[in-house]
């Protein structure tokens, strides 16, 4: 049996609850902390995005600059939303070596998201695993996660426990076209997301939900869980390194993605025939492409979206394959493929057919 740590950082604000797991990451992948757990909720309201997103194009900045809500870009890929101190975090810090942690990112999200299903059920729902990454209650989201690699030995998993939702947060912060778009978002998420307190009628105590956390932990996965602290170390690292990376400027607006783009599906003509193009693509991940074109050959190019992908520069090495490349769809498909295969990269949800059908799309959009 493997014994591993768990810490409890209690009610944390909204930086130290999104991101101090990156801190006992950077020690763990060094070989310097054990395996670990952390629990936590957020002492006060934020809005997260994804690591891929677009801040502009996914969240309304200004409503949230004048509710003081603070916006976190986490190191995850997924989607924009709202959190709060209604959900209880849980967040997996474990070397790729252990017994415990699969191979694959389906099979991590399957095997952990077990002990999410056991909380649940434990509390008298009858919540189900729901490939990639939900667990449903009645075909409703009651829990959102997000998995992926840490430096070379290291994978995490963080995701939460779904005690309330404020509904008119999670869809205000939101940018949308038009208030009819947001109408029907509204509608969309009442009915697809639920919480503890909609399915039970009532809100279990936080230290229930712990405790549950902690015993599914142990008999779920096998494993030995010891009540700990953050080390000296970890403390130092999140105030030195992770702290100052995420409330940077160039960190929340990722501006290496995002200042030479343009505005959401549209073409510019730039000069003869050079354009400027965005399309928007929805698989079972959104895929959202920028380029620089000439002619049928893509020069520079830009990919976003809430889709999860590994290892962490898997995007940028995307990026530079389909650089100088023709835009025709066998010769798109196969740089994309001998990409994946040559960096062997994961992308549970979501395959190189999807990213070269989107892709595809500029010429489309290009040509008309």
């Amino acid at each position: 049996m493997e014994v591993w740590r768990s810490i409890d950082l209690g009610k944390a604000e909204p930086l130290m609850a999104q991101t101090f797991y990156e801190a006992v990451g950077y020690l763990v992948d060094a070989g310097l902390s054990p395996n670990t757990i952390i629990l936590c909720q957020p002492s006060a309201p934020y809005v997260c995005i994804g690591f891929h997103q677009r801040l502009e194009d996914e969240i309304d900045v200004e409503y949230c600059h004048s509710r003081g809500f603070p916006i976190i870009r986490r190191s995850q890929g997924g989607g924009a939303t709202y959190l709060d101190g209604n959900q209880v975090f849980y967040q997996v810090v474990a070397r790729k070596e252990s017994k415990v942690v699969p191979l694959k990112i389906e099979k991590i999200f399957e095997r952990f998201l077990a002990v999410t299903v056991f909380v649940y059920r434990r509390l008298g729902l009858a919540a189900e695993f729901r490939a990639l990454n939900d667990v449903v209650v009645h075909g409703r989201k009651i829990s959102g996660n997000g998995a992926g690699d840490f430096g070379e030995n290291t994978m995490i998993l963080v995701g939460n426990i779904i005690m309330d939702l404020d509904y008119e947060s999670m869809i205000r912060i939101l940018k949308v076209p038009s208030e009819k778009f947001r109408d029907k978002t509204a509608k969309s998420i009442h009915e697809w997301v639920t919480s503890l307190k909609r399915e039970l009628g009532y809100l279990p105590e936080t230290e229930l939900i712990k405790n549950l956390l902690t015993e599914g932990y142990e008999k779920v996965l096998g494993i030995e869980l010891v009540p700990s602290q953050p080390s000296e170390d970890e403390k130092a690292v999140w105030r030195d390194r992770v702290r100052p990376r995420h409330i940077s400027e160039e960190w929340i607006h990722l501006s290496d993605l995002t200042d030479k783009r343009p505005t959401a599906d549209r073409s510019v003509k730039i000069a003869a025939d050079v354009k400027i193009v965005e399309v928007t693509h929805r698989a079972k991940k959104l895929i959202r492409i920028s380029a620089q074109i000439l002619g049928d050959k893509i020069l520079d190019i830009s990919i976003t979206g809430d889709f999860f992908l590994t290892p962490v520069d898997a995007v940028s090495k995307i990026e530079s394959s389909l650089r100088n490349v023709l835009l025709s769809h066998d010769r798109i498909l196969r740089t994309i493929r001998d990409c994946f295969e040559d960096e062997e990269i994961q992308s549970p949800g979501i395959n190189p057919e999807d990213f070269a059908e989107a892709v595809m799309k500029l010429k489309e959009l290009a040509e008309t």
